[in-house]
């Protein structure tokens, strides 16, 4: 009643519960109706009084039960002062949180009694979480307009902190030099996309940075002054293979040893030796691994969470986006829908963290149709929203896969001579495309698409940076 007094009594007392305040917070349903009677005058321009609300409530059965139009005269007189609004309003507010606590606990308690065999109690957890996490996000103000002095002076600090370190990263580094200076390294709240025909070698791409990104460190001074380092902490959320899987090729790509000799044990004492002395120096790394199959967002986003608050947090990475499960809960009617669901949700992952997301991607069979094999946005598998919410899209290209598979066979009416120059014209080609691999940025809203070169090992499943004459040119966006 104080609150709707002082809207009444001055309208500029609207503008300090606009942003937070809505119809359905307040308790008294009534209230609510008399404050959104309010809020449609104001934002006409009109005055809300109660004479204003007086045609809004005259045959009005509901306030006549508390005495009429009259009752819009009491709250006018309830007003204590119009500096106390804000703190009002987030009273009302509060309580309103706290009813919705009331009812979701009240779901959570009846879900559990609920004898639903398909609905495990882990999948009631994250629908509980997912709820909880609306529920704290609901009515957030920090977020508003900001002056152009805040923006301006983040925007210095950045270019200071790049200045500082003589042009180098400022964003978490993915370990390849032309990939690095694309990028300018991966940037906080920033949602990238690598996509690939299957066997282009995504994940070992992944594991690559993953690998890069956990060993690397960032010198930064305190408040004494002092230069304090510190690890970039990498959460790999493997949804097709195994965290032993993954380490096994961490360790082949230090080592140089064949990733399928380890596993099955076809190596020598000395392979033995190096692979036990790299493993000692590994075991440090900040990489922690989840390989959880089916993982929903809900879940990454509370384990991510956790990790952010016990151990810090850099750079996330999900292997792959077709294998995740939507928020539990929600019902789509097709894939197309599911998946723009899971971007959306890895996107608000990486701005509540403020950490890169890093999600694979599959890609559809459009690519193999055509003559010119290289990806493009409009092959993005499923694509939904994946473009409109990432802010990198990257395409990981090896022409090598798609000679290797086109050996040529003698035609019926060809002629020996001819095969064989058309088979030595293959070789020539695959010979000049071998262990070469192209890192496609298709997409980059802050910043230049180009095509990067790039090396690649299969026998360890490692990338690298291609010769600096093998450079290709820029393009801009």
């Amino acid at each position: 009643m104080a609150l709707l007094g002082a809207i009444l009594a001055n309208n500029r007392a609207y503008e300090r519960v606009q942003d937070f305040l809505r119809t359905e917070h307040f308790a008294d349903s009534i209230h609510g109706r008399i404050y959104q009677a309010c809020e449609r005058l104001i934002d006409r321009g009109q005055l809300a009084t109660p004479i204003t609300l007086k045609a809004f409530f005259e045959h009005d059965e509901t306030l006549t039960e508390v005495g009429g139009t009259q009752y819009l005269a009491r709250l006018a007189n309830a007003v204590l002062t119009i500096q106390n609004a804000h703190d009002l309003g987030r009273v009302v507010y509060d309580c309103a949180l706290r009813r919705e606590l009331i009812e979701i606990g009240d779901d959570m308690v009846n879900a559990a009694y609920s004898p639903d065999l398909d609905d495990t109690a882990t999948s009631q957890i994250e629908l509980a979480e997912e709820k909880l996490f609306s529920l704290a996000e609901q009515g957030e103000v920090e977020g508003g307009l900001k002056d152009f002095k805040s923006a301006l002076i983040s925007a210095i600090d950045m270019a200071e902190a790049a200045y500082k370190r003589d042009g180098e990263l400022v964003g978490v580094p993915t370990g390849f030099r032309d990939l690095d200076q694309r990028l300018g390294g991966l940037h906080p709240s920033d949602l990238l996309i690598i996509a690939s025909r299957p066997s282009m070698g995504k994940t070992s791409l992944a594991t690559n940075i993953a690998f890069h990104a956990a060993r690397s460190k960032r010198t930064r001074s305190d408040d004494s002054g002092n230069e304090i380092e510190d690890r970039e902490v990498v959460a790999f959320f493997s949804l097709e293979m195994s965290a032993d899987q993954l380490a096994t090729r961490i360790i082949s790509q230090t080592t140089a040893v064949r990733s399928d000799a380890i596993r099955r044990g076809a190596i020598g004492e000395d392979d033995f030796g190096r692979i036990f002395d790299v493993s000692r120096e590994l075991h440090t790394l900040p990489l922690f691994i989840d390989d959880t199959p089916a993982l929903s967002v809900t879940a990454m986003r509370t384990r991510a969470r956790r990790l952010k608050r016990q151990q810090g947090l850099s750079l996330i990475i999900v292997d792959y986006l077709q294998l995740m499960r939507p928020t539990q809960g929600t019902r789509n009617e097709n894939r197309v829908q599911e998946v723009s669901d899971i971007t959306r949700g890895l996107k608000a992952i990486a701005k509540e963290l403020s950490v890169p997301v890093i999600a694979l991607s599959q890609l559809s069979r459009a690519v193999e149709q055509r003559d010119d094999k290289r990806p493009q946005l409009s092959d993005l598998r499923e694509s939904g929203s994946i473009e409109q919410d990432a802010d990198v899209v990257m395409f990981l290209y090896r022409e090598e896969y798609y000679r290797d598979r086109d050996t040529p066979t003698q035609r019926d009416s060809e002629s020996d001579d001819k095969f064989t120059e058309r088979a030595i014209r293959h070789d020539e080609l695959l010979a000049s495309c071998r262990n070469k691999a192209e890192v496609i940025i298709a997409k980059q809203r802050h910043g230049p698409i180009g095509t990067v070169k790039m090396t690649f090992d299969g026998n360890t499943t490692t990338f690298n940076d291609a010769a600096q004459e093998d450079h290709l040119p820029e393009r801009r966006s």
